[in-house]
């Protein structure tokens, strides 16, 4: 499953006791009702995450993940987590071409008109 929006906010790597290593990031959905989203990488994955800043623009691999917890009481919970394994920026949908201050396509040759030889037979 794969998720993409903008990277709201990224947490300092955690390492526990084990060497285990976790990284926690929260993606902003690009959607009508944007949706801050909390993924976690983990043990060798959590350095994808350094080549990424909050504000950019990402695309996110993903699977989900659930776990069944009983209390000391003997209550059962389910709790979910989202792990992501890939990540790829995403370069906000801009072309190659390079625009002008309109956002319009810069031309690299001089603007002529291509109809100056015909004849022109409108009234105005």
């Amino acid at each position: 499953m794969e998720l993409q929006g903008t990277i709201k906010k990224l947490s300092d790597l955690q390492t526990f006791a084990s060497g285990f290593q976790k990284k926690e990031m929260v993606l902003l959905t690009e959607e009508q009702y944007p949706q801050p989203i909390n993924i976690e990488f983990l043990s060798e994955k959590v350095d994808l995450l350094n080549a990424y800043n909050e504000g950019d623009k990402v695309k996110v691999s993903i699977n989900i993940r659930g776990r069944e917890w009983t209390s000391p009481q003997g209550e059962v919970k389910y709790f979910n987590s989202i792990n992501g394994w890939r990540i790829e920026k995403l370069d906000g949908g801009s072309s190659n071409e390079p625009t002008s201050a309109a956002g319009a396509p810069a031309s690299s040759s001089q603007n002529t008109n291509v109809f100056a030889d015909e004849e022109d037979d409108l009234p105005f």
